[in-house]
C-alpha cells in the first residue's frame, strides 16, 4: 500500500514537472525505474486507470528511442513503450505494434478515446501495413495528440499532433485495450 501511495504522489509530482518542461528530468526517470523494480503491477479500473497509465507514461517524456527495446533505462522502440506502459497496469497486450491491429476493441477514428492505442503504418504510407503504434493522450475537438517513442525527430518518448507532420495520412486505426 505504501508503494503505491508513493508511485502516486510521484507521478503527481513528475506530471506537474513535465508539464512545465515538457521533459522528465534523468533523476526521476531513474526513480520511476527503481519504483516499477520494487512496486507490483496496479489493478486497473476504467476511469483512474486512464488517467494513472498516462501520467505513468507521460512520466517518461524524453527517455530515447532504441529500436527492439521496452527497457526504459535503455530506451523504447514505439510497441516497447506501449506494451510497457500497459504492462505496469496488469494488461497482457502484445510486443509487436502489428500484432496491436487484432487486439482489444477495434474503432473508428471519431469514436476513439483518450487511452486507446492509435496504430499506423510505418514511415512509408503508401505501403498499408502497421509498423507503429501509440496512445491516445488527449482530443480537443479535431486535434487528437498520443504519446508514443519516435524513431523521427524527437527520438524518443514524445506527445504528438495527429495533426502534425505524415501522421495523418499513416493512420490505420484505433483499438480500445482498456
Amino acid at each position: 500500500m505504501k508503494k503505491s501511495i508513493i508511485l502516486s504522489l510521484f507521478l503527481s509530482c513528475s506530471a506537474f514537472a513535465a508539464r512545465s518542461q515538457n521533459t522528465t528530468p534523468v533523476q526521476y526517470k531513474e526513480l520511476v525505474s527503481k519504483l516499477m523494480e520494487i512496486t507490483p503491477a496496479i489493478p486497473a479500473s476504467k476511469p483512474q486507470s486512464t488517467n494513472r497509465l498516462l501520467e505513468f507514461a507521460k512520466s517518461m517524456i524524453g527517455i530515447p528511442y532504441r529500436y527492439a527495446s521496452s527497457n526504459p533505462r535503455k530506451g523504447f522502440d514505439c510497441s516497447g513503450f506501449v506494451s510497457y506502459v500497459f504492462q505496469n497496469f496488469g494488461f497482457k497486450v502484445p510486443r509487436s505494434s502489428r500484432e496491436f491491429a487484432t487486439r482489444g476493441e477495434a474503432k473508428k477514428l471519431e469514436d476513439a478515446q483518450i487511452g486507446d492505442v492509435i496504430l499506423f503504418t510505418g514511415t512509408n504510407s503508401r505501403v498499408r501495413r502497421i509498423g507503429h503504434v501509440g496512445i491516445i493522450y488527449s482530443i480537443n475537438g479535431d486535434e487528437i495528440k498520443f504519446i508514443h517513442s519516435s524513431s523521427g525527430g524527437a527520438k524518443g518518448v514524445t506527445i504528438t499532433s495527429l495533426n502534425e507532420g505524415f501522421y495523418k495520412k499513416r493512420f490505420m486505426k484505433v483499438v480500445s485495450i482498456l
